[in-house]
């Protein structure tokens, strides 16, 4: 029988840039996320990986996660448009973003780009063999979900990834199948 591989993906607490429906810097949790992920269950996995960004490696120590940094769960790229509003955003510029995923207006990555770089990620946790518990942000946790789908990157927007969200998935034999869980289960054990 195959062994069955276990992926948990935690999107980061909450910040002021989801408070206020801004493209995120490098801002750190804001208290009402500090105090939610501190009251969240603790979560552990024999292997533990980190988004870069000061927000995820907030999250996971308030979580009592430690692992180290991996790169490629870094938020989506949003180039000229870090820390602006919505409002700050040309219409144009903005609409095209969100009905072309392919689309990059603001010089940083585009949803086509994001989707690419989780899916080798996820080879690559799927070669290692380890259950992985991974602290990273919103935008990731869809990509994820749509390369495990093999979903079309049109339906990135159609997902709502809220603070402290757990998703959970397994890989057997390279295949990866999305997992939904009770709210008691958020480990990775069986």
């Amino acid at each position: 029988m195959a062994t069955v591989l276990r992926l948990l993906l935690v999107s980061h607490a909450s910040t002021e840039a989801l408070r206020t429906a801004r493209f995120p810097a490098d801002e750190p949790l804001n208290e009402a996320g500090r105090r939610a992920a501190g009251r969240a269950a603790r979560l552990n996995a024999p292997h533990s990986v980190v988004a870069p960004e000061l927000r995820a490696r907030e999250t996971a120590t308030e979580l009592g996660v430690t692992g180290h940094v991996e790169p490629e769960l870094r938020d989506i790229d949003y180039g000229k448009w870090r820390g602006l509003s919505m409002d700050d955003v040309p219409p144009d510029e903005l609409t095209a973003w969100l009905s072309d995923p392919a689309a990059s207006p603001h010089g940083g990555e585009s949803i086509v780009e994001l989707i690419a770089r989780v899916r080798g990620w996820l080879t690559a946790v799927a070669a290692s063999g380890e259950d992985t518990l991974a602290v990273t942000h919103p935008a990731v946790v869809r990509a994820t979900v749509l390369a495990t789908l093999n979903s079309p990157a049109e339906s990135f927007w159609r997902m709502d990834v809220a603070p402290l969200t757990v998703t959970r998935l397994h890989c057997r034999d390279g295949m990866w199948t999305l997992r939904a869980t009770g709210h008691d289960s958020p480990r990775l054990t069986p």
